[in-house]
C-alpha cells in the first residue's frame, strides 16, 4: 500500500538514484495505457509488444531528461507516440488504427446501454471495426489528436505538451479530425449517419 502512495516523480528520482525496482513500478503503473495507445497504430501483437518495450527502454535511458513540469504519464505518452510514428515511417506504410477491445473504441455510455442486449457483443465489434476503418483513412496529424482526446481522454494541455504544439492548434486539428472522421465513417457505413449527426 505504501508503494502505491509514492508519486511518479518520486519513483523517477529513486530510479535515477540506482533503484531499478522503482522503474519497474513505473512500468507497471503505465503499461496498460501505453499498450492501449499503441494498439491504435499497430495491430500485430508482436509489433505491439516490441513498440511497448522500446518505449519503456527509451524512457529508462532518457529518464534524466524528465523535468517534472508535465506529468510522467504525458512524458511517456510522447515517447510512445513518437516511437509508433517512427516505426510506421520505417515500414513505409500508413498508420493503421487497431484494437481488439471494442470498449476502448466505443462510447462507454453506449456500451452500458447495450450491455444487456442479446447482440451487444456483435454490435460493439461492428462499432470497433467501423471506427478502426475510419481512423485508418485519416492523415496521421488528425488521427493522433483524435486518438489522444477521444480514446485516451487526454486533456488539451497534456496533448499540447505531448505534441509540442499550442492548444489553439490542438483545437483546430481536433475540429478538422472529427469532421474527417465522420466523413470517412459515413463513406464506409452510410447507415451510421444518424449517430454521426447526433454527436
Amino acid at each position: 500500500m505504501e508503494e502505491q502512495a509514492i508519486d511518479d516523480a518520486a519513483l523517477v528520482r529513486e530510479t535515477l538514484a540506482g533503484h531499478q525496482s522503482s522503474f519497474q513500478l513505473l512500468v507497471e503503473r503505465h503499461e496498460a495505457r501505453v499498450f492501449a495507445l499503441l494498439r491504435h497504430y499497430v495491430k500485430n501483437p508482436v509489433e505491439l509488444e516490441d513498440l511497448a518495450q522500446e518505449t519503456f527502454l527509451k524512457a529508462f535511458k532518457r529518464l534524466d531528461s524528465f523535468e517534472g513540469q508535465a506529468s510522467f504519464y504525458t512524458w511517456i505518452y510522447r515517447i510512445a507516440v513518437n516511437t509508433a510514428l517512427d516505426h510506421l515511417k520505417k515500414k513505409s506504410r500508413s498508420p493503421i488504427a487497431s484494437t481488439d477491445d471494442p470498449e476502448v473504441l466505443a462510447d462507454p455510455q453506449q456500451v452500458d446501454a447495450r450491455i444487456c442486449a442479446p447482440h451487444a457483443a456483435l454490435e460493439r465489434e461492428e462499432i470497433a471495426r467501423a471506427t478502426q476503418a475510419a481512423l485508418a483513412k485519416l492523415p496521421e496529424i488528425f488521427r493522433t489528436v483524435l486518438i489522444l482526446r477521444e480514446f485516451e481522454d487526454m486533456a488539451y494541455q497534456d496533448m499540447a505538451d505531448l505534441l509540442g504544439i499550442s492548444i489553439g492548434t490542438i483545437e483546430s486539428r481536433l475540429y478538422r479530425a472529427r469532421a474527417r472522421f465522420k466523413a470517412a465513417l459515413l463513406e464506409l457505413h452510410p447507415e451510421y449517419g444518424e449517430f454521426a449527426d447526433d454527436e
